[in-house]
């Protein structure tokens, strides 16, 4: 009988790759053995990202990226030590997806894996959004529709699927320290949080984080620079692993690495990591 095998998948909202690198990002990659990277915010030109990648630790990974049309805003990328089978920026679909093809915040990159069926990987940003600005929350909105329908089209043709990234919105009240404070806002609104109960309870994709920490608050990915919200674990559990049924059953472990203090963050997201076996 062959060793199973794992896959160890990080994701993290780097908040600018080439500052994640000055602040430590290296050191981090460093202490883990990493499969697959997936980053959100590299903002970053295109023909930069693969030798950031390397600088970072990635030495002769392979590197996939989707660039913003505006300069220094958004884009994810997905890095892998296996060779990437495909990949795909933006959201394929009708016009109303097609409006996000250059805004850098959908990549899908395909593994391969030992049961044969392959793993499309997503690296996704959702903007904040902002609920005194009605074109904005609708646009959040009519993307998180988009993103589920394509979620659906990827697991009906029989592969693993593995939408990660910072989604930007906290499900529910163990998300968010401040829920009381933020209710009815862009990122713990009603209408976003119902795409999310669709996601869990009607379709049955699985919120690794949520299954692996039970009910209790957080564990938080998120925290603001400013005051002391680092210190007093005052967070948001905004960066998702949402995994299709299959996957899910193998994942083993849900970490997130929070750094040990402020002055060591690389990031004011911390690295979601999520072992998943054969």
């Amino acid at each position: 009988m062959s060793a199973r095998k794992s896959l160890l998948v990080a994701s993290v909202n780097v908040n600018g790759l080439r500052a994640a690198i000055t602040r430590g990002m290296a050191g981090w990659v460093a202490s883990r053995h990493l499969d697959v990277i997936t980053m959100q915010e590299v903002r970053a030109p295109g023909d930069m990202v693969a030798d950031l990648v390397h600088e970072a630790g990635c030495t002769r990974w392979h590197v996939a990226h989707a660039e913003c049309a505006a300069k220094g805003r958004a884009g994810v990328a997905v890095a892998t030590r296996a060779a990437i089978g495909g990949c795909r920026a933006g959201l394929p679909g009708d016009a109303t997806a097609k409006m996000y093809d250059d805004t850098g915040r959908w990549l899908e990159a395909d593994v391969a894996t030992p049961d044969g069926r392959g793993l499309t990987v997503v690296s996704c940003y959702v903007h904040t959004g902002d609920t005194n600005d009605e074109a904005r929350m609708c646009e959040k909105l009519s993307f998180l529709d988009a993103a589920t329908e394509r979620m659906e089209h990827l697991r009906a043709a029989g592969r693993h699927v593995l939408l990660t990234g910072d989604l930007n919105v906290g499900h529910t009240e163990l998300d968010i320290k401040n829920w009381r404070g933020n209710r009815g806002k862009a990122g713990f609104h009603p209408s976003e949080r119902a795409r999310f109960d669709r996601w869990f309870d009607d379709l049955g994709w699985v919120d690794i984080g949520r299954r692996f920490a039970g009910d209790v608050a957080g564990p938080y990915s998120w925290w603001s620079w400013r005051g002391k919200a680092f210190d007093i674990d005052s967070g948001w559990r905004i960066d998702y692993h949402v995994a299709s049924p299959d996957l899910a059953a193998m994942a083993r472990s849900h970490t997130v690495d929070r750094a040990p203090t402020y002055a060591e963050r690389w990031s004011d997201h911390a690295p979601v990591v999520v072992e998943y076996r054969w």
